[in-house]
Protein backbone atom coordinates (compact mmCIF):
# COMPACT_ATOMS: atom_id res chain seq x y z
CA UNK A 1 0.00 0.00 0.00
CA UNK A 2 1.49 3.30 -1.13
CA UNK A 3 -0.11 6.56 -0.02
CA UNK A 4 0.64 9.64 -2.07
CA UNK A 5 1.18 7.50 -5.13
CA UNK A 6 0.52 10.39 -7.50
CA UNK A 7 2.96 12.79 -5.81
CA UNK A 8 6.61 13.25 -6.69
CA UNK A 9 7.89 10.63 -4.24
CA UNK A 10 5.05 8.22 -4.96
CA UNK A 11 5.46 8.35 -8.72
CA UNK A 12 9.20 7.80 -8.42
CA UNK A 13 8.51 4.77 -6.22
CA UNK A 14 6.01 3.38 -8.73
CA UNK A 15 8.50 3.79 -11.60
CA UNK A 16 11.50 2.33 -9.80
CA UNK A 17 12.90 -0.85 -11.45
CA UNK A 18 12.00 -2.91 -8.36
CA UNK A 19 8.36 -1.80 -8.39
CA UNK A 20 7.45 -4.66 -10.72
CA UNK A 21 8.23 -7.17 -7.95
CA UNK A 22 5.23 -5.94 -5.96
CA UNK A 23 1.49 -5.56 -6.41
CA UNK A 24 1.25 -1.89 -5.45
CA UNK A 25 -2.01 -0.39 -4.21
CA UNK A 26 -1.83 3.36 -4.81
CA UNK A 27 -5.35 4.83 -4.69
CA UNK A 28 -5.70 8.45 -5.74
CA UNK A 29 -7.25 11.01 -3.39
CA UNK A 30 -10.44 10.76 -5.46
CA UNK A 31 -10.54 7.01 -4.82
CA UNK A 32 -9.63 7.20 -1.14
CA UNK A 33 -9.78 10.31 1.05
CA UNK A 34 -7.05 9.68 3.62
CA UNK A 35 -8.31 12.56 5.77
CA UNK A 36 -11.46 10.44 6.36
CA UNK A 37 -10.49 7.91 9.04
CA UNK A 38 -13.56 5.68 8.56
CA UNK A 39 -12.93 5.36 4.83
CA UNK A 40 -9.22 4.80 5.36
CA UNK A 41 -9.87 2.13 7.98
CA UNK A 42 -12.34 0.29 5.72
CA UNK A 43 -9.84 0.30 2.88
CA UNK A 44 -7.05 -1.16 5.01
CA UNK A 45 -9.27 -3.83 6.53
CA UNK A 46 -10.49 -4.85 3.07
CA UNK A 47 -7.14 -4.87 1.28
CA UNK A 48 -4.91 -5.92 4.22
CA UNK A 49 -1.60 -4.84 2.66
CA UNK A 50 1.62 -6.59 3.63
CA UNK A 51 3.62 -3.36 3.76
CA UNK A 52 2.55 0.30 3.95
CA UNK A 53 4.64 3.19 2.59
CA UNK A 54 3.19 6.48 3.83
CA UNK A 55 4.31 9.13 1.34
CA UNK A 56 1.12 11.24 1.17
CA UNK A 57 1.27 14.81 2.34
CA UNK A 58 0.28 18.41 1.83
CA UNK A 59 3.58 19.79 0.58
CA UNK A 60 4.91 23.08 -0.72
CA UNK A 61 7.72 25.57 -0.60
CA UNK A 62 8.38 28.39 1.83
CA UNK A 63 5.71 30.69 0.33
CA UNK A 64 2.96 28.07 0.66
CA UNK A 65 3.99 27.14 4.21
CA UNK A 66 3.94 30.77 5.35
CA UNK A 67 0.57 31.46 3.69
CA UNK A 68 -1.25 28.29 4.87
CA UNK A 69 0.10 27.10 8.25
CA UNK A 70 -3.28 25.72 9.43
CA UNK A 71 -3.67 23.53 6.37
CA UNK A 72 -0.10 22.26 6.54
CA UNK A 73 -0.50 21.33 10.21
CA UNK A 74 -4.01 19.86 10.21
CA UNK A 75 -4.01 18.06 6.86
CA UNK A 76 -0.65 16.39 7.43
CA UNK A 77 -1.51 15.45 11.02
CA UNK A 78 -4.78 13.90 9.81
CA UNK A 79 -2.99 11.96 7.07
CA UNK A 80 -0.37 10.57 9.43
CA UNK A 81 -2.85 9.66 12.16
CA UNK A 82 -5.35 8.00 9.85
CA UNK A 83 -2.89 5.96 7.81
CA UNK A 84 -0.84 4.75 10.79
CA UNK A 85 -3.80 3.90 13.03
CA UNK A 86 -5.76 2.28 10.18
CA UNK A 87 -2.73 0.14 9.37
CA UNK A 88 -2.44 -0.91 13.00
CA UNK A 89 -6.13 -1.80 13.24
CA UNK A 90 -5.86 -3.87 10.06
CA UNK A 91 -2.96 -5.88 11.45
CA UNK A 92 -0.26 -4.42 9.20
CA UNK A 93 3.11 -5.26 10.76
CA UNK A 94 5.43 -3.29 8.44
CA UNK A 95 5.00 0.44 7.85
CA UNK A 96 7.52 2.93 6.52
CA UNK A 97 6.60 6.52 7.35
CA UNK A 98 8.26 9.29 5.34
CA UNK A 99 9.02 12.41 7.36
CA UNK A 100 11.14 15.46 6.47
CA UNK A 101 14.35 17.06 7.68
CA UNK A 102 12.32 20.14 8.66
CA UNK A 103 11.49 18.27 11.88
CA UNK A 104 14.94 19.18 13.25
CA UNK A 105 15.41 22.22 15.53
CA UNK A 106 16.36 25.38 13.69
CA UNK A 107 19.42 25.98 15.89
CA UNK A 108 20.65 22.39 15.96
CA UNK A 109 24.28 21.79 15.07
CA UNK A 110 24.73 20.38 11.57
CA UNK A 111 24.91 17.65 10.45
CA UNK A 112 21.55 16.80 12.02
CA UNK A 113 21.59 13.53 13.95
CA UNK A 114 18.44 11.50 14.51
CA UNK A 115 18.69 11.96 18.30
CA UNK A 116 18.26 15.76 17.95
CA UNK A 117 14.54 15.55 17.15
CA UNK A 118 12.49 17.59 19.68
CA UNK A 119 15.64 19.03 21.22
CA UNK A 120 14.88 22.66 20.27
CA UNK A 121 12.64 25.24 18.59
CA UNK A 122 11.49 24.54 15.04
CA UNK A 123 11.96 26.82 12.03
CA UNK A 124 8.90 29.14 12.08
CA UNK A 125 8.43 29.27 8.30
CA UNK A 126 7.38 25.60 8.12
CA UNK A 127 6.57 24.82 11.75
CA UNK A 128 3.06 23.48 11.05
CA UNK A 129 4.29 20.92 8.56
CA UNK A 130 7.14 19.92 10.87
CA UNK A 131 4.84 19.43 13.88
CA UNK A 132 2.59 17.13 11.84
CA UNK A 133 5.57 15.05 10.72
CA UNK A 134 6.91 14.80 14.28
CA UNK A 135 3.46 13.63 15.40
CA UNK A 136 3.48 10.80 12.86
CA UNK A 137 7.03 9.79 13.76
CA UNK A 138 6.22 9.66 17.47
CA UNK A 139 3.01 7.75 16.82
CA UNK A 140 5.05 5.07 15.05
CA UNK A 141 7.44 4.89 17.99
CA UNK A 142 4.62 4.63 20.53
CA UNK A 143 2.96 1.81 18.57
CA UNK A 144 6.28 -0.07 18.46
CA UNK A 145 6.53 0.25 22.25
CA UNK A 146 3.01 -1.02 22.83
CA UNK A 147 3.12 -3.86 20.32
CA UNK A 148 6.31 -5.83 19.90
CA UNK A 149 4.88 -7.59 16.86
CA UNK A 150 4.94 -4.55 14.58
CA UNK A 151 7.75 -2.55 13.02
CA UNK A 152 6.67 0.99 12.15
CA UNK A 153 9.73 2.90 10.98
CA UNK A 154 10.45 6.41 9.74
CA UNK A 155 12.71 7.75 7.01
CA UNK A 156 13.78 11.38 7.44
CA UNK A 157 14.76 12.43 3.91
CA UNK A 158 16.64 15.60 3.17
CA UNK A 159 15.10 18.03 0.67
CA UNK A 160 14.04 16.39 -2.58
CA UNK A 161 13.78 17.33 -6.24
CA UNK A 162 13.38 15.52 -9.53
CA UNK A 163 10.89 14.19 -12.02
CA UNK A 164 7.23 14.77 -11.08
CA UNK A 165 8.12 17.75 -8.92
CA UNK A 166 5.74 20.72 -8.74
CA UNK A 167 7.12 23.62 -10.76
CA UNK A 168 4.42 26.22 -10.07
CA UNK A 169 5.90 29.28 -8.29
CA UNK A 170 3.26 29.15 -5.53
CA UNK A 171 3.94 25.55 -4.49
CA UNK A 172 7.41 24.58 -5.72
CA UNK A 173 10.44 23.71 -3.65
CA UNK A 174 13.81 25.31 -4.23
CA UNK A 175 15.30 23.43 -7.19
CA UNK A 176 12.06 23.18 -9.17
CA UNK A 177 11.46 26.89 -8.51
CA UNK A 178 14.96 27.68 -9.76
CA UNK A 179 14.44 25.61 -12.91
CA UNK A 180 11.23 27.50 -13.65
CA UNK A 181 12.79 30.92 -13.02
CA UNK A 182 15.97 30.28 -15.00
CA UNK A 183 14.14 28.74 -17.95
CA UNK A 184 11.79 31.76 -18.08
CA UNK A 185 14.86 34.00 -18.07
CA UNK A 186 16.43 32.00 -20.90
CA UNK A 187 13.36 32.00 -23.13
CA UNK A 188 12.44 35.58 -22.25
CA UNK A 189 15.90 36.93 -22.85
CA UNK A 190 16.23 38.27 -19.31
CA UNK A 191 19.72 39.15 -18.17
CA UNK A 192 18.97 38.72 -14.45
CA UNK A 193 17.34 36.21 -12.07
CA UNK A 194 16.38 37.12 -8.52
CA UNK A 195 17.56 35.13 -5.49
CA UNK A 196 15.88 35.53 -2.10
CA UNK A 197 18.39 36.68 0.52
CA UNK A 198 22.14 36.64 -0.03
CA UNK A 199 22.14 33.06 -1.29
CA UNK A 200 24.61 31.81 1.31
CA UNK A 201 22.11 29.59 3.17
CA UNK A 202 23.01 25.95 2.60
CA UNK A 203 20.68 23.11 1.68
CA UNK A 204 21.03 19.40 1.01
CA UNK A 205 18.97 18.11 -1.93
CA UNK A 206 18.59 14.50 -3.07
CA UNK A 207 17.13 13.24 -6.33
CA UNK A 208 13.68 11.75 -5.62
CA UNK A 209 14.46 8.62 -7.61
CA UNK A 210 17.23 7.91 -5.12
CA UNK A 211 14.76 8.04 -2.21
CA UNK A 212 12.67 5.47 -4.10
CA UNK A 213 15.78 3.30 -4.31
CA UNK A 214 16.21 3.53 -0.52
CA UNK A 215 12.54 2.63 0.00
CA UNK A 216 12.87 -0.60 -1.96
CA UNK A 217 16.08 -1.50 -0.14
CA UNK A 218 14.15 -1.06 3.12
CA UNK A 219 11.29 -3.26 1.95
CA UNK A 220 13.72 -6.01 0.99
CA UNK A 221 15.19 -6.21 4.51
CA UNK A 222 12.85 -4.38 6.85
CA UNK A 223 14.35 -5.70 10.07
CA UNK A 224 17.70 -4.07 9.29
CA UNK A 225 16.21 -0.57 8.98
CA UNK A 226 16.67 1.61 12.10
CA UNK A 227 13.46 2.93 13.69
CA UNK A 228 14.45 6.45 12.56
CA UNK A 229 16.83 6.89 9.63
CA UNK A 230 18.07 10.03 7.91
CA UNK A 231 18.20 9.54 4.15
CA UNK A 232 20.42 12.04 2.36
CA UNK A 233 23.51 12.73 0.32
CA UNK A 234 25.70 13.76 3.26
CA UNK A 235 26.83 17.15 1.88
CA UNK A 236 25.19 20.43 0.94
CA UNK A 237 25.46 23.42 -1.38
CA UNK A 238 24.64 27.09 -1.00
CA UNK A 239 21.51 28.52 -2.60
CA UNK A 240 23.77 30.43 -4.96
CA UNK A 241 25.45 27.18 -6.03
CA UNK A 242 22.09 25.58 -6.83
CA UNK A 243 21.21 28.56 -9.04
CA UNK A 244 24.57 28.21 -10.77
CA UNK A 245 24.05 24.46 -11.32
CA UNK A 246 20.62 25.01 -12.88
CA UNK A 247 22.02 27.78 -15.10
CA UNK A 248 24.70 25.34 -16.33
CA UNK A 249 22.11 22.69 -17.20
CA UNK A 250 19.63 25.12 -18.78
CA UNK A 251 22.28 27.05 -20.68
CA UNK A 252 21.43 30.51 -19.30
CA UNK A 253 24.39 32.89 -18.94
CA UNK A 254 22.90 35.93 -17.18
CA UNK A 255 23.62 37.24 -13.68
CA UNK A 256 21.92 36.82 -10.33
CA UNK A 257 20.58 39.62 -8.13
CA UNK A 258 19.69 39.28 -4.46
CA UNK A 259 16.54 40.53 -2.71
CA UNK A 260 17.61 40.98 0.90
CA UNK A 261 14.04 41.69 2.10
CA UNK A 262 12.85 38.12 1.47
CA UNK A 263 12.78 35.27 4.07
CA UNK A 264 15.41 32.56 3.67
CA UNK A 265 14.61 30.04 6.43
CA UNK A 266 17.34 28.11 8.23
CA UNK A 267 20.96 28.97 7.38
CA UNK A 268 21.84 25.30 6.99
CA UNK A 269 20.02 21.98 6.97
CA UNK A 270 22.29 19.00 6.45
CA UNK A 271 21.38 15.55 7.77
CA UNK A 272 23.85 13.18 9.36
CA UNK A 273 24.12 9.98 7.28
CA UNK A 274 26.22 7.79 9.58
CA UNK A 275 23.29 5.44 10.29
CA UNK A 276 22.58 5.34 6.56
CA UNK A 277 26.19 4.40 5.80
CA UNK A 278 26.04 1.64 8.41
CA UNK A 279 22.80 0.45 6.79
CA UNK A 280 24.76 0.13 3.55
CA UNK A 281 23.18 2.60 1.15
CA UNK A 282 24.15 5.84 -0.61
CA UNK A 283 22.28 7.86 -3.27
CA UNK A 284 23.73 7.24 -6.76
CA UNK A 285 22.64 10.39 -8.66
CA UNK A 286 25.00 13.40 -9.01
CA UNK A 287 23.51 16.91 -8.74
CA UNK A 288 23.87 17.99 -12.37
CA UNK A 289 22.50 14.64 -13.60
CA UNK A 290 19.49 14.94 -11.31
CA UNK A 291 18.83 18.54 -12.33
CA UNK A 292 19.09 17.54 -15.99
CA UNK A 293 16.48 14.82 -15.49
CA UNK A 294 14.16 17.22 -13.65
CA UNK A 295 14.66 19.88 -16.35
CA UNK A 296 13.84 17.45 -19.15
CA UNK A 297 10.67 16.46 -17.29
CA UNK A 298 9.78 20.14 -16.85
CA UNK A 299 10.30 20.85 -20.54
CA UNK A 300 8.40 17.77 -21.69
CA UNK A 301 5.91 15.84 -19.56
CA UNK A 302 5.27 18.66 -17.10
CA UNK A 303 4.25 20.90 -19.97
CA UNK A 304 6.03 23.90 -18.41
Amino acid sequence: MLTGGNGMVGRNIRQHPDAGRWDILAPSSAELDLTDFAATSRFFKTERPEVVIHAAGRVGGIQANIANPVDFLVTNADLGRNVILAARQAGVTKLLNLASSCIYPREAVNPLREDLILKGELEPTNEGYALAKIFALRLCQYINKEDGGVRYKTFVPCNLYGRYDNFSPEHSHLISAIIHKVELARTGGSETVEIWGDGTARREFMYAGDLADAVFKAISDFDAVPDILNVGVGFDYSINEYYEAVARVVGWQGRFVHDMTRPVGMKQKLVDVERQKHWGWAPPTALDDGIRSAYHYYMGEAGK
